[in-house]
Parts: C-alpha cells; structure tokens; sequence
C-alpha cells in the first residue's frame, strides 16, 4: 500500500501532485487525497497546492475516461451482435454524445470535478461515448483546480484559525 501522507511530507508539492494523481486515479479504492491537500494548504503555498493537486487529480481522472473507452471498444470486439443490433447501438451512443455535447455537458463534468459528486462515472460516461478527449480532460482540469484551491485556502484558514483559538 501507498503512504500518501508520506509522499506529501517527504516530496512537498511533488507528492501533493502525486497524492492528487493516485487519489482521482483509483477507481473502485477510495483514496482520502482530499484530506491531504487541506493539510497540505496549511503547510505550503495555498495557490500552488491547489494548481498542482488539480493537475495531477486531472490527469488521475482519466483512467475513468480510459476505462469507459476500452468497455465500449471490447464489448463491440467481442459480443457477437446481428447488423440491426450494432446499428440500435450506433444510435443509442450518438443520441446520447449529441445531447451531452448539446446540453451543457462540459459544464456538467466541470461540476462533477469540482464537487463531490462520482466523478468517475461521468468519466467512464464519456470515455463510452468517445467524448471529445481534449473537452474532458480540460473540464475536469479547471474543475479539479478549483476543488483543490477551495481546499488548499481551507486548510490555510482552518490552520491560522486553530493557532488564533488555541
């Protein structure tokens, strides 16, 4: 297993971005990465713990992407399915890309990012319906970074308002 407040500790900014990565890459483990970028905004700069930790929670994000894609491709490779049924499919998956890119889709992921709502199904959402790679990754990016500084500040604030009290 993964020390992750080790690697925050012993590679400062380095393992806030690493700590992001594994935390938003792990799909089914949960990983309190979350918790260590609020601790990590106490000890660092704030601005920079949030840019970092939402690059690397950004780039972790697409293995959902990742998973969605290679679920839609190996089910097509490999069910055995009559010409009416892959055409049923064809539309099914256009109908659903067409309203995503149509109805606010990259606001929707940017949301998922920024909240904690299950991001990685939106992901695997996307990856299945081959969304435009370059709109996710940016989505998720801008709103991983804004998690990351709202987190980061909150830690700052929290830790000063700790040491006012006690």
């Amino acid at each position: 297993m993964i020390d992750i407040a080790g690697l925050v500790h012993a590679f400062g900014y380095l393992g806030v971005f690493l700590a992001s990565l594994i935390g938003s890459a792990s799909i089914i483990f949960p990983v309190p990465s979350f918790a260590l970028v609020i601790a990590a905004g106490s000890q660092f700069d704030p601005f920079w713990v949030g840019i970092i930790s939402g690059a690397g929670a950004a780039i972790g994000e697409l293995t959902g992407y990742g998973l969605g894609y290679g679920i839609y491709h190996l089910r097509n490779k490999f069910k055995k399915s009559t010409k009416k049924q892959k055409e049923e499919l064809k539309g099914w998956k256009k109908t659903f890309k067409n309203w995503f890119d149509n109805h606010m889709g990259f606001a929707l992921i940017m949301i998922f990012a920024f909240t904690p709502l299950p991001d990685d199904v939106i992901g695997i959402f996307c990856g299945a319906v081959k969304y435009d790679i370059k709109k996710f990754f940016i989505a998720v990016l801008i709103g991983k970074i804004m998690l990351g500084l709202v987190l980061a500040y909150g830690g700052l604030l929290g830790f000063e308002l700790f040491e006012r009290l006690f």
